[in-house]
């Protein structure tokens, strides 16, 4: 009996021991089935991507009526593209309307590329340019980028048409130049192409060198101008994206080896080196802030004057300085800046192509107290003081030879022949030595 009960106790335990396992050996259920995500092929292997793998096969255009009404403003944008550079802008936008009608994911994918195509049209480097901050430098944006910024933007056709627009003086010169049928204009095309460097928004100097002016531009708006007196046609003023960061006051001017040979030397031969000191100038030993000072009688101004040798000259701050009272530098290879002057009665003249490339200011004071936010000041006559800008502040030295003047273009003559593509590119080759005004009439 008792055996008999030991071996039921055994084989209930076996029982119960061998549930768990049994449970174990049965297969787990099935998982769900993946979605699947629908596929796009436009021929763009980023659109395609971006399609599949950030919208996960959602549509951008045609989700809801916003952003149809932003697919259809995309139409009438490549619809004078050409303009823009997209020569193909029209055959686009008969596309993105035969997408619109069409409503596919497919469709949906090529209005994007579409898109795609016109921003990286108006995102494109512009040629001739020496970007002395390479910051400024326009770059090529990817289709996620582009894209993501209409899924995200709260008004998809209020972005499509801050993008379309690039700035106000943009927006303003190509809208006059499709209402007076001049959309194909040579310098047209040449000033609209200079123009997609500047921001739409924050604060820039826009020195227009064929107009031969100056403007401070705030979010677009002109907050003050002044006339300036640019390179001559012999040593043109570049086309330079720089920025600005501190204002120099009390400047010296490094005298341009030319002007030492042909104007100082012989005057120095014929009068001593006391002429030197009447004119407040020092010789150095070499060009730069770290330059010092040699004796002038140590210098063969025979040699000077024959262009067998060379004299470093720089003048001292003061009433007759050729830089003025301040100069304001920014990084490039030409060594161009903008500068005051002390011959205020050449802003007078209509034409001023007459320095070596640096740009002069009619009212120089004016634009330090735009950029320091207040009045520019020294503690003493030192050389030299840089005051720092709070925050850097983009220079362009552009090239407009079209303008809006009401409801009409009007145009400067293109006395540099940088509307010309060739020229334009040969024009930011830099010079052999250092660029500085040489202050002549």
């Amino acid at each position: 009996m008792m055996g008999r009960l030991l071996w039921a106790a055994v084989a209930g335990a076996a029982m119960i021991a061998a549930g768990p396992a049994d449970a174990r050996r049965k297969p787990p259920p099935a998982p769900p089935p993946a979605p699947v995500i629908p596929q796009v092929s436009t021929g763009d292997a980023a659109i395609d991507a971006y399609y599949y793998y950030d919208r996960a096969g959602a549509p951008l255009w045609t989700r809801d009526d916003a952003s149809r009404l932003a697919a259809a403003r995309v139409a009438e944008i490549l619809k004078r593209a050409p303009i823009d550079g997209l020569a193909e802008g029209p055959v686009l936008a008969a596309t993105v309307t035969a997408a619109l009608a069409g409503g596919t994911l497919n469709d949906d994918a090529l209005i994007s590329l579409a898109w795609f195509k016109y921003v990286k049209a108006l995102k494109a480097p512009v040629a001739g340019v020496e970007y002395g901050d390479p910051a400024l430098m326009l770059k090529v944006p990817t289709a996620k980028q582009v894209l993501g910024e209409i899924a995200a933007a709260p008004s998809p056709i209020a972005r499509v048409d801050a993008v379309a627009r690039v700035n106000a003086f943009y927006a303003a010169l190509r809208d006059s130049a499709i209402a007076n049928n001049a959309a194909s204009d040579p310098h047209v095309r040449a000033t609209l192409d200079r123009l997609r460097l500047i921001p739409d928004k924050g604060k820039v100097i826009v020195v227009d060198t064929a107009n031969q002016r100056l403007m401070m531009v705030e979010d677009g708006t002109v907050a003050g101008s002044m006339k300036v007196i640019v390179g001559k046609l012999k040593s043109p003023t570049p086309l330079i994206a720089g920025t600005v960061n501190y204002v120099t006051l009390n400047p010296y001017w490094n005298i341009p080896m030319d002007v030492v040979q042909r104007r100082v030397a012989p005057v120095v031969i014929k009068r001593g080196v006391a002429y030197l000191k009447a004119a407040r100038y020092v010789t150095t030993d070499r060009w730069g802030v770290g330059a010092s000072e040699i004796d002038p009688k140590s210098i063969d101004w025979k040699a000077v004057a024959k262009g067998e040798a060379t004299a470093y000259l720089r003048q001292l701050p003061g009433v007759n300085n050729m830089m003025g009272h301040m100069k304001f530098g920014f990084a490039n290879r030409f060594d161009i800046f903008l500068h005051d002057t002390p011959h205020k009665d050449l802003f007078a003249k209509q034409v001023r192509n007459l320095s070596m490339g640096c740009v002069r200011l009619e009212h120089a004071p004016d634009l330090a107290r735009w950029l320091l936010g207040s009045e520019p000041k020294t503690g003493d006559d030192a050389p030299e003081q840089q005051v720092a800008l709070t925050a850097g502040v983009p220079v362009y030295t552009v090239y407009l030879t079209a303008n809006v003047d009401g409801d009409k273009l009007v145009y400067a003559d293109d006395v540099y022949g940088f509307d010309q593509p060739a020229q334009a590119q040969a024009a930011v080759q830099p010079p052999a030595g250092p660029v500085t005004d040489d202050g002549t009439r």
